[in-house]
Protein backbone atom coordinates (compact mmCIF):
# COMPACT_ATOMS: atom_id res chain seq x y z
CA UNK A 1 0.00 0.00 0.00
CA UNK A 2 0.96 3.58 -0.82
CA UNK A 3 1.85 6.37 1.22
CA UNK A 4 -0.46 9.26 1.19
CA UNK A 5 0.37 12.75 0.93
CA UNK A 6 -3.18 15.00 2.00
CA UNK A 7 -3.18 18.57 1.70
CA UNK A 8 -4.28 20.17 4.94
CA UNK A 9 -5.12 23.88 5.86
CA UNK A 10 -3.93 25.04 9.45
CA UNK A 11 -6.52 25.52 12.98
CA UNK A 12 -4.72 28.31 14.64
CA UNK A 13 -5.92 26.64 17.98
CA UNK A 14 -3.87 23.90 18.54
CA UNK A 15 -1.56 25.31 21.45
CA UNK A 16 -1.04 22.23 24.03
CA UNK A 17 -1.76 22.91 27.21
CA UNK A 18 -0.43 21.97 30.63
CA UNK A 19 -2.19 18.27 29.75
CA UNK A 20 -1.47 18.28 25.61
CA UNK A 21 -4.04 19.28 23.44
CA UNK A 22 -8.19 19.16 25.21
CA UNK A 23 -11.27 20.59 23.09
CA UNK A 24 -14.83 19.25 22.89
CA UNK A 25 -15.25 16.14 20.89
CA UNK A 26 -17.01 18.14 18.02
CA UNK A 27 -13.66 20.05 17.35
CA UNK A 28 -11.45 17.07 16.70
CA UNK A 29 -14.11 15.81 14.51
CA UNK A 30 -14.07 18.74 11.91
CA UNK A 31 -11.95 17.47 9.25
CA UNK A 32 -8.07 16.97 9.51
CA UNK A 33 -8.07 18.36 12.52
CA UNK A 34 -6.66 15.38 14.94
CA UNK A 35 -4.48 14.47 11.36
CA UNK A 36 -2.99 17.57 11.50
CA UNK A 37 -1.84 17.85 15.64
CA UNK A 38 -0.81 14.21 15.17
CA UNK A 39 1.54 15.06 12.11
CA UNK A 40 2.69 17.83 13.78
CA UNK A 41 3.93 15.81 16.22
CA UNK A 42 5.77 13.35 14.34
CA UNK A 43 7.33 16.69 12.37
CA UNK A 44 8.50 17.78 15.75
CA UNK A 45 10.49 15.17 16.64
CA UNK A 46 13.65 13.36 15.09
CA UNK A 47 14.90 10.51 14.49
CA UNK A 48 12.16 8.49 15.37
CA UNK A 49 11.85 5.57 11.80
CA UNK A 50 12.01 2.12 12.79
CA UNK A 51 11.37 2.94 16.56
CA UNK A 52 8.58 2.07 19.01
CA UNK A 53 5.58 4.30 19.40
CA UNK A 54 2.76 3.34 22.37
CA UNK A 55 -0.95 4.42 22.20
CA UNK A 56 -3.54 4.25 24.45
CA UNK A 57 -6.27 6.20 26.15
CA UNK A 58 -9.01 6.26 29.06
CA UNK A 59 -11.71 4.70 26.81
CA UNK A 60 -13.82 7.86 26.43
CA UNK A 61 -15.78 8.62 22.83
CA UNK A 62 -13.59 9.30 20.24
CA UNK A 63 -11.14 6.91 21.56
CA UNK A 64 -10.88 3.97 19.44
CA UNK A 65 -11.71 6.18 15.69
CA UNK A 66 -8.54 8.58 16.79
CA UNK A 67 -6.05 5.18 17.52
CA UNK A 68 -7.39 4.06 14.19
CA UNK A 69 -6.00 7.19 12.68
CA UNK A 70 -2.80 7.54 14.96
CA UNK A 71 -1.66 4.17 13.54
CA UNK A 72 -2.14 4.89 9.80
CA UNK A 73 -0.06 8.33 10.15
CA UNK A 74 2.55 6.41 12.36
CA UNK A 75 2.93 4.00 9.83
CA UNK A 76 3.06 6.42 6.62
CA UNK A 77 5.66 8.04 9.10
CA UNK A 78 8.01 5.40 9.91
CA UNK A 79 7.81 4.04 12.96
CA UNK A 80 8.95 0.85 14.00
CA UNK A 81 6.52 -0.89 15.78
CA UNK A 82 3.04 0.48 17.14
CA UNK A 83 1.86 -0.97 21.00
CA UNK A 84 -1.62 -0.03 21.34
CA UNK A 85 -3.43 -0.78 24.81
CA UNK A 86 -6.10 -3.73 23.94
CA UNK A 87 -9.48 -2.19 22.79
CA UNK A 88 -7.86 0.97 22.61
CA UNK A 89 -7.13 1.51 26.43
CA UNK A 90 -4.50 2.46 28.75
CA UNK A 91 -3.92 3.97 32.13
CA UNK A 92 -1.68 7.06 31.48
CA UNK A 93 0.53 5.70 34.33
CA UNK A 94 0.38 2.29 32.47
CA UNK A 95 1.24 4.11 29.22
CA UNK A 96 4.18 5.98 30.97
CA UNK A 97 5.32 2.16 32.11
CA UNK A 98 4.97 0.61 28.93
CA UNK A 99 7.19 3.14 27.15
CA UNK A 100 9.95 2.85 30.07
CA UNK A 101 9.80 -1.42 30.06
CA UNK A 102 10.15 -1.39 26.51
CA UNK A 103 12.40 1.75 25.66
CA UNK A 104 9.94 3.06 23.84
CA UNK A 105 10.46 6.19 21.52
CA UNK A 106 7.41 7.70 23.16
CA UNK A 107 3.46 7.42 23.60
CA UNK A 108 0.57 8.91 22.38
CA UNK A 109 -2.10 9.48 25.33
CA UNK A 110 -5.96 9.37 24.34
CA UNK A 111 -7.42 11.83 27.42
CA UNK A 112 -8.93 14.69 29.08
CA UNK A 113 -8.31 12.87 31.80
CA UNK A 114 -10.77 14.45 34.68
CA UNK A 115 -13.23 16.22 31.82
CA UNK A 116 -16.89 14.30 31.37
CA UNK A 117 -16.67 12.36 28.17
CA UNK A 118 -19.55 11.48 25.39
CA UNK A 119 -20.10 12.97 22.27
CA UNK A 120 -20.81 16.33 23.35
CA UNK A 121 -17.83 15.81 26.29
CA UNK A 122 -14.21 16.71 25.87
CA UNK A 123 -11.84 14.97 24.40
CA UNK A 124 -7.58 14.69 24.57
CA UNK A 125 -4.07 14.05 22.83
CA UNK A 126 -0.79 14.33 24.67
CA UNK A 127 2.66 13.23 23.44
CA UNK A 128 4.56 11.88 26.32
CA UNK A 129 8.94 11.19 25.54
CA UNK A 130 11.07 8.21 26.01
CA UNK A 131 11.28 8.66 29.67
CA UNK A 132 7.24 8.14 30.11
CA UNK A 133 6.72 11.34 30.82
CA UNK A 134 4.86 14.42 28.62
CA UNK A 135 6.22 16.05 26.55
CA UNK A 136 8.71 19.03 28.09
CA UNK A 137 7.97 23.18 26.76
CA UNK A 138 10.05 22.99 24.27
CA UNK A 139 8.47 19.92 22.96
CA UNK A 140 5.32 21.27 22.95
CA UNK A 141 6.78 24.34 21.74
CA UNK A 142 7.57 22.82 18.80
CA UNK A 143 4.46 21.25 18.10
CA UNK A 144 2.72 24.17 18.29
CA UNK A 145 4.74 26.21 15.82
CA UNK A 146 5.02 23.12 13.57
CA UNK A 147 0.69 22.89 13.45
CA UNK A 148 0.56 27.00 12.52
CA UNK A 149 2.34 26.14 9.69
CA UNK A 150 1.51 22.46 8.11
CA UNK A 151 0.21 21.86 4.67
CA UNK A 152 0.20 18.22 4.55
CA UNK A 153 0.14 15.26 6.42
CA UNK A 154 0.93 11.79 5.94
CA UNK A 155 -1.40 8.37 5.93
CA UNK A 156 -2.03 4.95 4.62
CA UNK A 157 -4.70 3.62 2.94
CA UNK A 158 -5.32 0.11 4.93
CA UNK A 159 -8.28 -1.68 7.01
CA UNK A 160 -8.62 -0.25 10.64
CA UNK A 161 -6.78 -3.01 12.96
CA UNK A 162 -9.01 -5.11 15.05
CA UNK A 163 -8.44 -3.32 18.88
CA UNK A 164 -10.13 -6.02 20.49
CA UNK A 165 -7.94 -9.42 20.08
CA UNK A 166 -4.31 -9.19 21.55
CA UNK A 167 -2.01 -10.00 18.75
CA UNK A 168 0.84 -8.69 15.96
CA UNK A 169 -0.12 -7.47 12.25
CA UNK A 170 2.08 -6.01 9.52
CA UNK A 171 1.56 -2.94 7.87
CA UNK A 172 4.09 -2.15 5.51
CA UNK A 173 7.27 -1.92 7.46
CA UNK A 174 5.25 -1.35 10.80
CA UNK A 175 4.68 -4.22 13.33
CA UNK A 176 1.26 -3.56 14.86
CA UNK A 177 0.98 -5.45 18.20
CA UNK A 178 -2.09 -5.14 20.71
CA UNK A 179 -1.06 -6.00 23.92
CA UNK A 180 -2.86 -6.50 27.34
CA UNK A 181 -3.66 -3.04 29.22
CA UNK A 182 -2.98 -4.40 32.47
CA UNK A 183 -0.30 -7.14 33.00
CA UNK A 184 2.89 -5.10 32.78
CA UNK A 185 1.72 -2.10 35.36
CA UNK A 186 0.27 -4.86 37.37
CA UNK A 187 3.87 -6.60 37.26
CA UNK A 188 5.55 -3.67 38.12
CA UNK A 189 3.09 -2.59 41.59
CA UNK A 190 4.16 -6.30 42.73
CA UNK A 191 7.68 -5.68 42.81
CA UNK A 192 7.06 -2.04 44.65
CA UNK A 193 4.91 -3.13 47.25
CA UNK A 194 4.23 -6.03 49.64
CA UNK A 195 1.15 -7.60 48.35
CA UNK A 196 2.02 -10.64 50.61
CA UNK A 197 1.27 -7.95 53.41
CA UNK A 198 -1.41 -6.25 51.85
CA UNK A 199 -3.06 -9.88 51.11
CA UNK A 200 -2.77 -10.38 55.00
CA UNK A 201 -5.13 -7.46 55.29
CA UNK A 202 -8.06 -8.46 53.52
CA UNK A 203 -7.98 -11.63 54.91
CA UNK A 204 -8.25 -9.96 58.68
CA UNK A 205 -11.76 -8.86 57.21
CA UNK A 206 -10.68 -5.71 56.33
CA UNK A 207 -12.78 -3.92 53.54
CA UNK A 208 -12.00 -0.94 51.30
CA UNK A 209 -14.53 0.76 48.31
CA UNK A 210 -12.50 1.89 45.04
CA UNK A 211 -14.78 4.04 42.94
CA UNK A 212 -13.06 3.62 39.19
CA UNK A 213 -16.12 5.89 38.08
CA UNK A 214 -16.71 4.03 35.15
CA UNK A 215 -12.81 5.08 34.02
CA UNK A 216 -9.88 3.12 32.87
CA UNK A 217 -9.20 2.06 36.18
CA UNK A 218 -11.28 0.04 36.29
CA UNK A 219 -9.85 -3.08 35.09
CA UNK A 220 -6.73 -2.23 36.77
CA UNK A 221 -8.12 -2.47 40.01
CA UNK A 222 -10.49 -5.42 39.38
CA UNK A 223 -7.15 -7.38 37.98
CA UNK A 224 -4.73 -6.16 41.30
CA UNK A 225 -7.12 -5.25 44.21
CA UNK A 226 -9.74 -8.19 43.76
CA UNK A 227 -7.98 -10.51 42.12
CA UNK A 228 -4.39 -10.57 42.91
CA UNK A 229 -4.73 -8.85 46.37
CA UNK A 230 -7.89 -10.81 47.44
CA UNK A 231 -10.01 -8.35 47.84
CA UNK A 232 -13.67 -8.93 48.32
CA UNK A 233 -15.62 -9.26 44.97
CA UNK A 234 -17.75 -5.90 44.66
CA UNK A 235 -14.79 -3.87 45.99
CA UNK A 236 -14.48 -2.03 43.11
CA UNK A 237 -17.54 0.09 42.22
CA UNK A 238 -18.38 1.89 38.95
CA UNK A 239 -15.94 -0.52 37.25
CA UNK A 240 -16.48 -0.96 33.51
CA UNK A 241 -14.93 1.80 31.70
CA UNK A 242 -17.96 3.59 29.10
CA UNK A 243 -17.41 6.30 26.63
CA UNK A 244 -19.24 8.64 28.53
CA UNK A 245 -18.15 7.76 31.91
CA UNK A 246 -21.89 6.38 33.15
CA UNK A 247 -22.55 9.85 32.34
CA UNK A 248 -20.77 11.52 35.34
CA UNK A 249 -17.98 13.63 35.89
CA UNK A 250 -14.93 11.34 36.48
CA UNK A 251 -12.98 13.66 38.91
CA UNK A 252 -12.35 12.28 42.09
CA UNK A 253 -12.96 14.56 44.56
CA UNK A 254 -15.71 15.01 47.00
CA UNK A 255 -18.07 16.91 45.20
CA UNK A 256 -18.44 14.30 41.89
CA UNK A 257 -17.06 10.98 43.72
CA UNK A 258 -20.54 11.56 45.93
CA UNK A 259 -21.27 8.30 45.38
CA UNK A 260 -18.13 6.78 47.18
CA UNK A 261 -18.44 10.05 49.36
CA UNK A 262 -21.79 8.51 50.96
CA UNK A 263 -20.59 5.61 51.44
CA UNK A 264 -17.98 6.05 53.48
CA UNK A 265 -19.54 8.88 55.72
CA UNK A 266 -22.46 6.18 56.06
CA UNK A 267 -23.34 3.81 58.09
CA UNK A 268 -21.15 0.54 58.92
CA UNK A 269 -18.93 2.06 56.06
CA UNK A 270 -15.65 -0.04 55.05
CA UNK A 271 -12.06 0.91 56.51
CA UNK A 272 -11.01 2.62 53.80
CA UNK A 273 -12.29 4.57 50.23
CA UNK A 274 -10.81 5.46 47.07
CA UNK A 275 -11.02 7.11 43.55
CA UNK A 276 -9.43 7.28 40.54
CA UNK A 277 -9.95 9.68 37.51
CA UNK A 278 -10.43 9.06 33.60
CA UNK A 279 -7.19 8.15 33.10
CA UNK A 280 -6.19 7.02 36.22
CA UNK A 281 -3.22 9.28 37.17
CA UNK A 282 -5.36 10.83 40.23
CA UNK A 283 -6.59 9.29 43.30
CA UNK A 284 -8.83 10.42 46.58
CA UNK A 285 -8.18 8.57 49.66
CA UNK A 286 -10.68 8.63 52.44
CA UNK A 287 -10.93 6.67 56.20
CA UNK A 288 -14.29 6.19 57.62
CA UNK A 289 -15.99 9.74 57.87
CA UNK A 290 -12.43 11.30 56.87
CA UNK A 291 -11.00 12.77 53.86
CA UNK A 292 -6.97 12.72 53.14
CA UNK A 293 -6.13 16.21 51.07
CA UNK A 294 -3.73 15.46 48.43
CA UNK A 295 -1.51 17.21 49.92
CA UNK A 296 -1.77 15.60 53.39
CA UNK A 297 -1.66 12.26 51.29
CA UNK A 298 2.13 13.33 49.74
CA UNK A 299 3.34 14.40 52.99
CA UNK A 300 2.15 10.73 54.71
CA UNK A 301 3.65 8.43 51.75
CA UNK A 302 6.79 10.41 52.41
CA UNK A 303 7.27 9.97 55.87
CA UNK A 304 5.79 6.59 55.73
CA UNK A 305 7.98 5.06 52.66
CA UNK A 306 10.85 3.46 53.64
CA UNK A 307 7.66 0.86 55.43
CA UNK A 308 7.20 -0.20 51.61
CA UNK A 309 9.50 -2.19 49.85
CA UNK A 310 10.06 -0.75 46.62
CA UNK A 311 11.02 2.86 48.51
CA UNK A 312 13.30 1.09 51.85
CA UNK A 313 16.07 2.60 51.10
CA UNK A 314 14.55 6.28 51.81
CA UNK A 315 13.57 9.45 49.49
CA UNK A 316 16.36 11.56 47.27
CA UNK A 317 13.93 13.93 47.49
CA UNK A 318 10.21 15.30 47.20
CA UNK A 319 8.51 17.35 44.95
CA UNK A 320 5.58 19.08 45.20
CA UNK A 321 3.78 21.57 42.67
CA UNK A 322 3.59 25.42 44.18
CA UNK A 323 0.03 25.49 45.07
CA UNK A 324 0.12 22.22 46.90
CA UNK A 325 0.39 22.75 50.50
CA UNK A 326 3.52 22.84 53.07
CA UNK A 327 3.13 19.78 54.70
CA UNK A 328 5.39 17.60 52.56
CA UNK A 329 8.01 20.60 53.18
CA UNK A 330 8.14 19.58 56.60
CA UNK A 331 8.62 16.03 56.06
CA UNK A 332 11.05 16.70 54.02
CA UNK A 333 12.91 18.97 56.57
CA UNK A 334 12.65 16.10 59.11
CA UNK A 335 14.36 14.13 56.46
CA UNK A 336 17.02 16.25 55.99
CA UNK A 337 16.20 15.98 52.41
CA UNK A 338 15.38 18.67 49.57
CA UNK A 339 11.74 19.12 49.00
CA UNK A 340 11.35 21.29 45.54
CA UNK A 341 8.18 23.72 43.95
CA UNK A 342 7.53 23.29 40.69
CA UNK A 343 4.85 25.11 38.39
CA UNK A 344 1.55 22.78 38.07
CA UNK A 345 2.09 20.00 35.81
CA UNK A 346 3.32 16.51 36.09
CA UNK A 347 6.28 17.29 33.52
CA UNK A 348 8.47 19.59 35.93
CA UNK A 349 8.74 16.72 38.03
CA UNK A 350 10.19 14.76 34.81
CA UNK A 351 13.83 16.22 35.13
CA UNK A 352 13.79 15.90 38.88
CA UNK A 353 12.76 12.46 38.83
CA UNK A 354 15.61 11.41 36.07
CA UNK A 355 18.20 13.50 37.59
CA UNK A 356 17.45 11.24 41.17
CA UNK A 357 16.96 14.22 43.21
CA UNK A 358 13.54 13.38 43.64
CA UNK A 359 11.92 10.09 44.63
CA UNK A 360 7.92 11.12 45.54
CA UNK A 361 6.44 13.81 43.84
CA UNK A 362 2.32 15.19 44.30
CA UNK A 363 -0.03 17.72 43.08
CA UNK A 364 -2.93 19.20 45.10
CA UNK A 365 -4.75 18.20 41.94
CA UNK A 366 -5.04 14.21 43.72
CA UNK A 367 -2.28 13.39 41.73
CA UNK A 368 0.29 11.16 43.67
CA UNK A 369 3.44 9.96 42.05
CA UNK A 370 6.80 8.55 42.12
CA UNK A 371 10.06 7.57 40.04
CA UNK A 372 8.57 4.07 39.05
CA UNK A 373 6.67 6.22 35.96
CA UNK A 374 6.78 9.59 34.77
CA UNK A 375 3.31 10.39 34.91
CA UNK A 376 0.89 10.58 38.22
CA UNK A 377 -0.39 7.39 39.66
CA UNK A 378 -3.85 6.96 40.96
CA UNK A 379 -4.22 3.41 41.75
CA UNK A 380 -0.10 3.29 42.69
CA UNK A 381 -0.92 5.72 45.20
CA UNK A 382 -4.11 3.31 46.70
CA UNK A 383 -1.65 0.68 46.72
CA UNK A 384 1.18 2.74 48.86
CA UNK A 385 -1.71 3.61 51.33
CA UNK A 386 -3.29 0.16 51.65
CA UNK A 387 1.33 -0.87 52.36
CA UNK A 388 1.04 1.32 55.29
CA UNK A 389 -1.93 0.52 56.28
CA UNK A 390 -1.33 -3.52 56.62
CA UNK A 391 2.01 -2.10 58.18
CA UNK A 392 0.58 0.41 61.01
CA UNK A 393 -2.71 -1.65 61.38
CA UNK A 394 -4.00 1.81 62.40
CA UNK A 395 -7.40 3.62 60.90
CA UNK A 396 -6.63 5.93 58.30
CA UNK A 397 -7.57 9.20 60.58
CA UNK A 398 -5.56 7.34 63.26
CA UNK A 399 -2.58 7.37 60.78
CA UNK A 400 -3.41 11.19 59.67
CA UNK A 401 -3.41 12.65 63.19
CA UNK A 402 -0.57 10.85 64.16
CA UNK A 403 1.39 12.83 61.61
CA UNK A 404 -0.03 16.00 61.98
CA UNK A 405 1.18 15.64 66.31
CA UNK A 406 4.54 15.27 64.73
CA UNK A 407 4.73 17.57 61.87
CA UNK A 408 1.41 20.28 62.70
CA UNK A 409 -1.29 20.46 59.94
CA UNK A 410 -1.74 22.65 57.35
CA UNK A 411 -4.99 23.33 56.90
CA UNK A 412 -5.68 23.87 52.76
CA UNK A 413 -8.37 23.75 50.66
CA UNK A 414 -8.85 24.52 47.02
CA UNK A 415 -11.64 26.38 45.76
CA UNK A 416 -12.85 26.59 42.19
CA UNK A 417 -14.42 28.76 39.95
CA UNK A 418 -15.66 26.88 36.74
CA UNK A 419 -16.80 28.18 33.68
CA UNK A 420 -16.04 31.88 34.15
CA UNK A 421 -15.67 34.11 30.99
CA UNK A 422 -12.18 34.17 29.99
CA UNK A 423 -11.64 37.92 29.85
CA UNK A 424 -13.57 38.19 32.78
CA UNK A 425 -10.59 35.63 34.55
CA UNK A 426 -7.80 37.20 33.39
CA UNK A 427 -8.99 40.98 33.92
CA UNK A 428 -8.84 39.86 37.27
CA UNK A 429 -5.19 37.81 37.47
CA UNK A 430 -4.40 41.52 35.97
CA UNK A 431 -5.47 43.18 38.69
CA UNK A 432 -4.20 41.53 40.60
CA UNK A 433 -1.02 41.61 39.11
CA UNK A 434 -1.12 45.22 39.40
CA UNK A 435 -2.32 45.12 43.52
CA UNK A 436 0.89 43.51 44.06
CA UNK A 437 3.02 46.59 44.13
CA UNK A 438 1.89 47.88 47.53
CA UNK A 439 0.80 44.86 48.91
CA UNK A 440 3.96 43.53 50.63
CA UNK A 441 3.92 44.60 53.94
CA UNK A 442 0.22 45.93 54.43
CA UNK A 443 -1.46 44.61 56.99
CA UNK A 444 -5.63 42.77 56.72
CA UNK A 445 -6.79 41.87 60.40
CA UNK A 446 -4.29 39.80 61.90
CA UNK A 447 -2.25 38.74 58.68
CA UNK A 448 0.78 40.82 57.38
CA UNK A 449 1.72 39.92 53.70
CA UNK A 450 5.23 39.05 53.93
CA UNK A 451 5.38 38.29 50.27
CA UNK A 452 3.70 38.27 46.76
CA UNK A 453 4.52 37.55 43.13
CA UNK A 454 3.93 35.92 39.94
CA UNK A 455 5.83 32.34 40.75
CA UNK A 456 8.70 31.60 38.17
CA UNK A 457 10.97 28.45 37.94
CA UNK A 458 14.11 27.81 36.75
CA UNK A 459 14.32 23.89 36.59
CA UNK A 460 17.56 22.83 38.40
CA UNK A 461 18.56 20.35 35.96
CA UNK A 462 18.64 21.76 32.39
CA UNK A 463 18.15 25.61 33.64
CA UNK A 464 14.99 25.83 31.81
CA UNK A 465 12.89 29.45 32.65
CA UNK A 466 8.82 29.10 33.54
CA UNK A 467 7.44 32.27 33.75
CA UNK A 468 3.46 33.75 35.19
CA UNK A 469 2.65 30.22 37.23
CA UNK A 470 0.02 31.43 39.85
CA UNK A 471 0.13 35.05 41.49
CA UNK A 472 1.25 34.10 44.91
CA UNK A 473 0.31 36.05 48.27
CA UNK A 474 2.47 34.56 51.10
CA UNK A 475 2.14 35.90 54.83
CA UNK A 476 3.65 35.77 58.27
CA UNK A 477 2.06 33.71 60.16
CA UNK A 478 3.03 31.01 57.16
CA UNK A 479 -0.27 31.28 55.76
CA UNK A 480 -0.91 31.23 52.16
CA UNK A 481 -3.07 32.37 49.57
CA UNK A 482 -2.32 31.16 45.62
CA UNK A 483 -4.67 32.15 42.35
CA UNK A 484 -4.12 30.25 39.33
CA UNK A 485 -6.01 30.07 35.80
CA UNK A 486 -6.40 26.36 34.90
CA UNK A 487 -5.08 24.95 31.64
CA UNK A 488 -7.11 21.92 32.28
CA UNK A 489 -10.54 23.08 30.58
CA UNK A 490 -12.07 23.06 27.63
CA UNK A 491 -15.00 25.75 28.56
CA UNK A 492 -14.30 29.25 29.41
CA UNK A 493 -11.53 29.76 32.40
CA UNK A 494 -11.71 27.62 35.70
CA UNK A 495 -10.36 30.51 38.53
CA UNK A 496 -8.43 28.01 40.98
CA UNK A 497 -7.79 29.70 44.69
CA UNK A 498 -6.05 27.91 47.17
CA UNK A 499 -5.92 28.81 50.88
CA UNK A 500 -3.56 27.30 52.99
CA UNK A 501 -2.71 28.40 57.30
CA UNK A 502 -0.20 26.19 59.51
CA UNK A 503 -1.73 24.90 62.70
CA UNK A 504 0.66 23.29 65.37
CA UNK A 505 -2.04 23.30 67.84
CA UNK A 506 -2.67 19.62 68.36
CA UNK A 507 -5.80 21.02 70.18
CA UNK A 508 -7.85 22.34 67.09
CA UNK A 509 -6.63 19.71 64.52
CA UNK A 510 -10.09 18.24 64.77
CA UNK A 511 -11.35 21.72 63.36
CA UNK A 512 -13.36 22.27 59.84
CA UNK A 513 -10.98 23.10 57.14
CA UNK A 514 -13.44 25.68 55.20
CA UNK A 515 -13.96 27.10 59.01
CA UNK A 516 -10.18 27.51 59.89
CA UNK A 517 -10.01 29.08 56.86
CA UNK A 518 -12.86 31.48 56.64
CA UNK A 519 -10.80 34.61 57.30
CA UNK A 520 -8.51 33.63 54.15
CA UNK A 521 -11.20 32.91 52.05
CA UNK A 522 -12.94 36.42 52.73
CA UNK A 523 -9.62 38.12 52.37
CA UNK A 524 -8.93 36.01 48.63
CA UNK A 525 -12.15 37.78 47.56
CA UNK A 526 -11.10 41.15 49.29
CA UNK A 527 -7.86 41.15 47.89
CA UNK A 528 -8.98 39.49 44.19
CA UNK A 529 -12.59 41.05 43.67
CA UNK A 530 -13.62 37.49 42.80
CA UNK A 531 -17.35 38.34 43.19
CA UNK A 532 -16.97 41.17 40.92
CA UNK A 533 -15.28 39.59 38.26
CA UNK A 534 -16.77 36.26 38.00
CA UNK A 535 -20.34 36.96 39.01
CA UNK A 536 -19.95 34.22 41.32
CA UNK A 537 -21.19 34.25 44.95
CA UNK A 538 -19.80 30.65 45.73
CA UNK A 539 -17.15 28.68 44.07
CA UNK A 540 -18.27 25.65 42.06
CA UNK A 541 -16.24 23.32 43.50
CA UNK A 542 -14.42 23.10 47.01
CA UNK A 543 -11.93 20.40 47.44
Amino acid sequence: MDIKIVTTTAFTDQEPGTSGLRKKVTIFQQQNYLENFVQSIFDSLDDFQGQTLVVGGDGRYYNKTAIQTIIKMAVANGFGQILVGQNGLLSTPALSAIIRKYQAFGGIVLSASHNPGGLQGDFGIKYNISNGGPAPEKVTDAIYEHSQNITEYKTVATDSIDLSQIGKTKIRDTLVEIIDPVADYAELMEELFDFSAIKQLFNSGFKMCFDAMHAITGPYAKTILEQKLGAVTGTVINGIPLEDFGGGHPDPNLTHAHELVDIMYGKNSPQFGAASDGDGDRNMVLGQGFFVTPSDSLAVLAANATLVPGYKDGLAGIARSMPTSEAADHVADALKIDCYETPTGWKFFGNLLDANLATLCGEESFGTGSSHVREKDGLWAVLFWLNILAVHKKSVEDIVREHWTKYGRNVYSRHDYEGVDSKAANALMENLYHTFSHLKGKKFGKYLVEYCDDFGYIDPVDRSISQNQGMRIGFQDGSRIVFRLSGTGTEGATLRVYLESFEPDTTKHHLDAQKELADLIKLADEIADIKKYTDRDKPSVIT
